[in-house]
């Protein structure tokens, strides 16, 4: 890829552009259960997804990091998620379509996630989405995670087009704050994985979309603007 006429999305992975709640309460439950808890449901697991390991122990266990015992739940939750990450996993209805309908507008698109990046690239492989993603920056790929916006430059050096030329989306305050940090026009996906104290709609994003489909007006506006 390349050419100073190039543009791209950049769009967070869990809660934007997969529903990997299904697995990843999944395996939080799997541990539950296995020490002789109930299982909670997927609705109370899924607006702490966004938070990966530490938002499932701390739902799941109500332990943080620093507690006695996080440490040990929080790696057999990486093993445990890992075996599990692609078994329910998939992308929010209308996804794979709107990608293919930014290729055929010459609009590349990348994912720039915290999930480590020996998983996501993974599960963006078994997703096998068409066109595939042109990176997958994980939170490690970088040496430093979101909110710092290293991993969102990155992904714009790997692609081969300038950040001012890049929209991201995601459904936490820290990919808001990373995009802008990055140059970037940012949007809030609203119906991403977001805690129940927190107002979405409140975050500096240009742009609020409640839905995939909405996506669509928001990144041609932002275009519109920026180009």
């Amino acid at each position: 890829m390349g050419g100073a006429t190039q543009r791209a999305v950049l769009f967070d992975l869990d809660g934007t552009v997969v529903h990997t709640a299904p697995d990843l309460a999944g395996a939080a439950n799997d541990m539950r259960e296995k020490r002789g808890l109930s299982r909670l449901p997927e609705t109370e697991l899924a607006p702490l997804c966004s938070y990966g390991g530490r938002g499932m122990i701390g739902k799941a266990f109500g332990l943080a990091p620093g507690d006695a015992g996080y440490d040990v739940l929080y790696h057999e939750f990486m093993h445990t998620y890992q075996a599990r990450m692609t078994r329910d996993s998939h992308p929010f209805d209308g996804m794979r379509e709107l990608v293919t309908r930014l290729a055929a507008q010459d609009i590349a698109w990348g994912i720039v996630t915290n999930k480590p990046e020996y998983m996501a690239v993974p599960l963006m492989d078994h997703l096998n989405f068409a066109p595939r993603a042109g990176c997958v920056i994980g939170g490690d790929t970088a040496g430093v995670s979101k909110p710092d916006p290293a991993p969102i430059i990155l992904a714009c050096k790997r692609m081969g087009i300038e950040p001012a030329r890049c929209i991201y989306v995601g459904d936490s305050d820290r990919d808001i704050a990373a995009g802008q940090a990055a140059g970037m026009p940012t949007i809030t996906a609203g119906y991403g994985y977001i805690p129940a104290n927190e107002n979405a709609g409140d975050w500096p994003a240009d742009r609020y979309v409640d839905s995939v489909s909405a996506l669509d007006e928001a990144i041609a506006a932002l275009f519109s603007q920026i180009l």
